[in-house]
């Protein structure tokens, strides 16, 4: 083991000043604090402890073993927490800059193997197609107001549509949503959003525009929300799939609905592999999306050697590294965004000096956060009222 249960050990962290330092002194000395004592300091407390830029885990229950399993690319992702000697109140600390946002669950090994568990002191959760995350919000981070659902705005309303392709074969679903007080003798900008479903489920995005459209910092628009049939096949750089979108899917939309059809009116939007057939597509159409809405893009290279990211991504990197080789501009803006706490910073922050070569009017925002759906919900305010400024923009920006 890597634990020592009874006693403190080098690795043990320091608790000086915070908040659990009086019983891991106590158990230190053989006064280990009651049950009671416990329940006292676990009632009322918000858990994990966030004091400054320091954040105690804390866990209780039986185990031989419980280990903190973090998505913090570039640290260990499996930190023992220690024992509180005669209890089973177990606890680490982490240092944590401001604005930090990390998801995590435990592994509590026992007799017989491990499990994974949410936190069950932890009442914030992110929720992903996997399951479940509990969530560390350290010092300074926040949910935003306007991605929190509020009674008093306007709903907006979605409607599911299934639309053929002759290009990919049968029928694709895509869900449509229009703004509230829509009406058909308007026109409207046009958003097209990869994985348009788990945007949904997972980071509220019709919560997002529905907000952002009632305080004006966007304008009034229709999303076409889409739902991939083979999402590795689709959105790896797929020319079918950037075919049927934009010589199927958006020709049959403005056929249905009121959309204005410059390029400026239309933002083309994914993140992960969707932020690849976001950029894959403007590639091969240039122009016909004034704005591109990139989030922690699964952007493979080589500059010399292989990717190291496996054979999936062997379609990506070919594409990454031929545009790499010889961009173009393909859109008026792009805001890239990207979490420092995931692997795919490096391709990102690689990426943004590529599109802005090409004269294009480039936006690149990082946070403290990972590959997740709510990091990617946090940067949407500030990438769709940039790439479609609503009225309040185009007064006070």
């Amino acid at each position: 083991m890597r634990w020592a249960p009874e006693r403190a050990s080098p690795q043990t962290p320091d608790v000086g000043g915070l908040a659990i330092e009086p019983f891991v002194r106590r158990a230190l000395e053989g006064d280990s604090p009651t049950t009671g004592e416990i329940d006292a300091f676990l009632e009322g407390r918000t858990v994990p402890i966030v004091e400054g830029t320091r954040v105690t885990i804390l866990f209780r229950g039986s185990a031989d073993d419980v280990r903190l399993r973090h998505w913090v690319f570039g640290l260990p992702t499996a930190n023992s927490l220690h024992r509180i000697r005669g209890t089973e109140l177990w606890y680490d600390v982490l240092e944590l800059p401001e604005g930090s946002r990390v998801e995590y669950k435990f592994e509590v090994v026992r007799t017989g193997g491990s499990e994974w568990l949410r936190d069950p002191l932890n009442p914030h959760l992110a929720r992903d197609p996997f399951g479940a995350n509990s969530v560390i919000q350290a010092a300074g981070y926040a949910v935003p107001d306007w991605a929190v659902e509020d009674p008093s705005v306007r709903q907006g309303t979605l409607e599911e549509r299934r639309f053929r392709s002759r290009i990919l074969g049968g029928t694709r679903k895509v869900t449509i949503y229009r703004p509230a007080r829509f009406r058909p003798s308007r026109s409207y900008p046009l958003l097209l959003v990869h994985d348009g479903g788990d945007y949904l489920a997972y980071a509220g995005l019709k919560t997002v525009l529905d907000n952002l459209i009632q305080r004006l910092e966007i304008p009034g628009l229709v999303a076409a929300l889409m739902h991939p049939h083979d999402r590795m096949e689709q959105y790896r750089g797929s020319e079918a799939h950037s075919r049927y979108l934009v010589e199927e899917l958006v020709p049959d939309l403005e056929h249905m609905l009121p959309l204005r059809t410059a390029p400026e009116s239309r933002v083309l939007m994914g993140a992960s592999l969707g932020a690849v057939a976001t950029l894959s597509t403007a590639v091969r159409y240039p122009d016909t999306f004034g704005g591109l809405l990139l989030q922690s893009g699964s952007f493979a290279f080589s500059d010399i050697g292989g990717h190291g990211r496996g054979p999936v991504f062997d379609p990506i990197a070919d594409f990454v590294n031929d545009y790499r080789r010889a961009p173009t501009a393909v859109a008026r803006r792009i805001f890239v965004s990207c979490g420092i706490y995931e692997s795919l910073i490096y391709e990102n922050r690689s990426l943004v000096p590529v599109l802005e070569r090409t004269g294009m009017n480039v936006r690149f925002v990082e946070s403290r956060d990972g590959h997740n759906w709510e990091n990617w919900r946090d940067r949407l305010r500030m990438g769709l009222s940039w790439l479609l400024p609503g009225p309040l923009w185009l007064v006070y920006d």
